[in-house]
């Protein structure tokens, strides 16, 4: 009886942290992920106007309060999802459908997206403020995506991680939270994310390209 209550605590404790990091995941981290990209499509106007758009704060307390929205449930997102990266098996030998690819792809561009937002926010962010004194420069990173092939290609294929990660988290959380239930609801829920991938790495890689085409 003991057993059966604490499996039934642990069961309910495992759905609330799931719920959590599943809202956390989308609020505030995925709509904030969604306004960085779309600000870094300032670098179509040029160099000052992709500098006030990404570096540019109103207030230090903005700059601070910035940091402590994204950084701390980034934190949390990141070990629940190595939580269930390392506890969860897949099944993909046993059932060889295209809802276990896509559980494979999402755990395989966790690890992924991590590692690039992790290199991204302390290359892009914090060590200039900390260690050069100023902001990242529009000159600097546009000279890195022409002329180092590297950068591109990490910010190619990191950009793409994130695209599909945050997609498909989309559909979990709408699943997860009872949004999407019925056949046609989870169809239309498939059109919608596909769409947001789309959208998603469009502007990311448009950004990159105009960040590419602008150094000469």
């Amino acid at each position: 009886m003991a057993n059966a209550t604490a499996a039934v605590r642990f069961t309910a404790v495992s759905y609330l942290n799931a719920r959590i990091a599943s809202v956390l995941s989308i609020l505030p981290l995925g709509v904030w992920t969604v306004g960085h990209v779309w600000h870094n499509l300032a670098a179509f106007e040029g160099p000052d106007a992709w500098q006030k758009a990404v570096t540019t704060y109103p207030h230090p307390a903005a700059q601070f309060l910035t940091l402590v929205v994204v950084l701390l449930p980034l934190a949390i997102h990141a070990v629940w999802g190595a939580i269930r990266v390392t506890t969860s098996r897949p099944n993909n030998q046993r059932y060889n459908t295209f809802d276990n690819l896509k559980y494979i792809l999402q755990r395989a561009s966790a690890v992924g997206v991590l590692l690039f937002v992790g290199a991204h926010i302390w290359l892009a962010a914090l060590h200039p403020r900390l260690v050069e004194g100023h902001a990242e420069t529009f000159g600097a990173l546009a000279h890195e995506m022409h002329f180092h092939i590297p950068t591109l290609v990490v910010y190619l294929l990191g950009t793409l991680g994130v695209s599909y990660h945050l997609a498909n988290g989309l559909h979990s959380f709408a699943m997860g939270w009872g949004i999407a239930t019925s056949r046609r609801a989870l169809k239309n829920l498939d059109a919608w994310v596909i769409g947001a991938f789309v959208v998603m790495l469009a502007m990311s890689w448009g950004a990159i390209y105009a960040l590419y085409a602008a150094a000469h």
